[in-house]
């Protein structure tokens, strides 16, 4: 079976759009496979699809280690879907041309199984303009044995809830071990000749325990709207299904050969995942939490990555990536084995994120070594020390002024803070105080250097309560009052030109804070909104508030139900929440204890350096947390 490419049809169309050339493909180290395998096993075909613009997708690096990854399995070929600007969907529409890869511009349609990755839950309508665009029918439930599995990953399918009539099944946790087992279910399934049709896919892919499969299970409500329970309707289906963890990511060193961009994106850089999974227990972190436990990947293999990277891509840009980078028990020994290495290229070192306790003179020096310097974002997250101990962020003020007075002296000029509204128990006094702390970072910054060039950025988001943390009973602030304190945060600031303030108003963490906790009743106001010509609700230009809080009227009225049920509402221990029956290995009861605790500021230390706290993942999953030191060295790779 030959399938064609659309690129003829789409072609015309090019120069009516902006900045066609994220449509275009042929990125350095993308790769197109043939349609047809030689190897005598039927051919599994994936089509991974990140439901946002190019510019943000083509750097996630989940996608990227997927794509990887399935394309070098013999018998499997993967291609790439990104959302499509609403004016090619536009003119698609009009011309009658469906959505396509950008490798070899084939139909999504064809393909077996279409992968989207949720990195934030405000891509939900974008979603649904990719099915509906493929010419895929939006409800699972209407899709025949000609169309493809619709399978979810990425933190926010954790909860896929609001999404659950839309999705065939959702992936939770690591995918590289779980998209080859997926592969090998389907492959099996089409060699007999597809019985049974799609069920029979998804009732192996569910008896597997790779996938959930939200249309195998039945979810009961109470008259006042909560979840009653929710249960299996098909024999052989898991009553929890758990989550994938890879133990060694020495043994998964991907992206190999990154993706370098035609068009300009969000990121242009070589990123290597230094280590998976954070226990510093900040109880707002989802990614924290639900990625635990801690697993470094060894010096010798990130060594080996970087190398690699560097020399199939040409970036200039080295960013050790994790969810706090310096954190790495041999963080030192990566940053000088990798600065010795390229000092005197144009190769720089990153840390894109940092926590304020872990940054020292040491690290500075090496990352600043070749004379180039990227940004440094700091994460106090809460403004007074207070505040800090509700969220178990322990880094006290002394620490915030040693750690930026270490990057200021050694030669940055501006550091950006990154702090939150909103978060439980907040007072106006607490956010206030970010205004002292951006203040006295300004006056360390120009003790300690003597120059009056010094800046600061203050970047403020609001917190939304996530699943499978100790906040999500807690209630979420509304949107006035979140904008009312941030009004009086920036005349705190005044007009001190040192200092940068940027924030994002209410609304759409209200928005976001829906989508992250509803259950499959939300699904109806995600319908609505999509209808009513909702897109890119991540980006500011596009998001409509009133759109989503009319289609919440309509699809509510009539019931318990309303956005600030779903949103500014405090959940009690007894009541069931919509991914109860989804297994991060985080014990209920003890993210229920640390939620009270952080109501008295009790704080919890980091378990790498402590004994265990039993919060359920090591003992439950069979896993442990694996850190160094590992004793190996960077391998002596000259520069190329």
């Amino acid at each position: 079976m030959t399938v064609e490419s659309l690129f003829p049809r789409l072609e015309p169309l090019l120069p009516r759009v902006s900045k066609p050339i994220q449509y275009v493909g042929g990125e350095l180290n993308a790769q197109v496979k043939a349609w047809d395998g030689a190897g005598g096993r039927p051919m599994v075909r994936w089509c991974l699809h990140y439901p946002d613009a190019y510019e943000v997708g083509l750097p996630n690096q989940g996608v990227q280690i997927l794509y990887e990854l399935l394309n070098e399995t013999p018998d499997v070929l993967a291609e790439r879907a990104y959302a499509v600007w609403p004016d090619l969907e536009r003119l698609m529409r009009e011309h009658g041309v469906p959505l396509f890869t950008v490798d070899a511009h084939r139909p999504v349609r064809a393909f077996d199984v279409l992968g989207v990755s949720f990195a934030t839950e405000l891509g939900y309508t974008n979603f649904l303009t990719t099915l509906d665009l493929a010419g895929i029918p939006l409800d699972s439930a209407d899709r025949g044995d000609d169309d493809p599995l619709v399978l979810a990953g990425g933190h926010a399918a954790f909860n896929p809830e609001p999404v659950a009539d839309f999705l065939d099944a959702a992936v939770l946790g690591d995918g590289e071990q779980a998209v080859l087992a997926i592969t090998e279910v389907v492959r099996g399934w089409k060699d007999e000749g597809r019985p049974g049709g799609r069920d029979e896919a998804l009732l192996r892919l569910a008896a597997s325990g790779a996938v959930y499969v939200p249309r195998f299970y039945d979810v009961d409500y109470l008259p006042d709207g909560r979840i009653r329970r929710v249960l299996p309707n098909r024999a052989g289906v898991p009553y929890r299904v758990v989550k994938h963890t890879v133990m060694d990511l020495d043994a998964w060193p991907y992206p190999k050969r990154p993706l370098v961009p035609l068009a300009e994106t969000v990121h242009e850089r070589y990123s290597v995942e230094i280590f998976r999974g954070c226990t510093r227990g900040c109880r707002f972190c989802q990614a924290g939490m639900i990625t635990r436990p801690v697993r470094e990947r060894s010096v010798t293999a990130i060594g080996e990555m970087v190398a690699t990277g560097v020399e199939s891509s040409g970036f200039s840009e080295v960013g050790l990536l994790s969810l706090s980078s310096a954190d790495h028990s041999e963080i030192g020994l990566i940053a000088k084995g990798l600065a010795d290495r390229y000092e005197g290229t144009n190769t720089a070192l990153s840390l894109p994120s940092t926590r304020v306790d872990a940054f020292n003179v040491e690290l500075a020096g090496e990352l600043s070594r070749n004379g180039r310097r990227s940004g440094l974002t700091f994460a106090p997250e809460g403004g007074s020390e207070r505040i800090r101990k509700v969220i178990n962020k322990m880094v006290t003020e002394e620490d915030l002024i040693r750690t930026v007075t270490t990057a200021y002296s050694a030669g940055w000029r501006q550091v950006k803070l990154y702090f939150m509204c909103g978060l439980p128990t907040e007072t106006d006094e607490d956010v206030l105080a970010i205004a002292g702390l951006a203040k006295e970072v300004i006056r360390a910054g120009r003790r300690v250097t003597g120059r009056s060039d010094i800046r600061c950025t203050v970047s403020i988001g609001g917190f939304v309560p996530k699943p499978h943390t100790p906040f999500q009973w807690a209630g979420q602030l509304d949107a006035l009052t979140t904008d009312a304190r941030l009004a009086l945060l920036r005349e705190a600031i005044g007009r001190d030109r040192a200092i940068g303030f940027r924030y994002h108003d209410g609304q759409p963490g209200v928005v976001e804070g829906l989508l992250s906790r509803g259950d499959r009743r939300v699904g109806a106001v995600i319908r609505r909104v999509w209808a009513d010509g909702g897109r890119f609700d991540g980006w500011s230009e596009h998001f409509s508030y009133s759109r989503w809080a009319d289609a919440c009227e309509q699809a509510f009225t009539g019931t318990p139900l309303s956005l600030d049920w779903y949103t500014t509402r405090e959940r009690v221990l007894s009541e069931v929440l919509p991914w109860d029956h989804l297994d991060s290995g985080l014990d209920k009861d003890w993210l229920w204890q640390d939620w009270q605790d952080s109501l008295t500021g009790g704080e919890v230390e980091d378990c790498r350096w402590q004994p265990c706290y039993d919060c359920g993942v090591c003992p439950g999953m069979g896993t442990e947390i694996q850190v160094g030191p590992t004793g190996r060295t960077l391998l002596p790779l000259s520069p190329t």
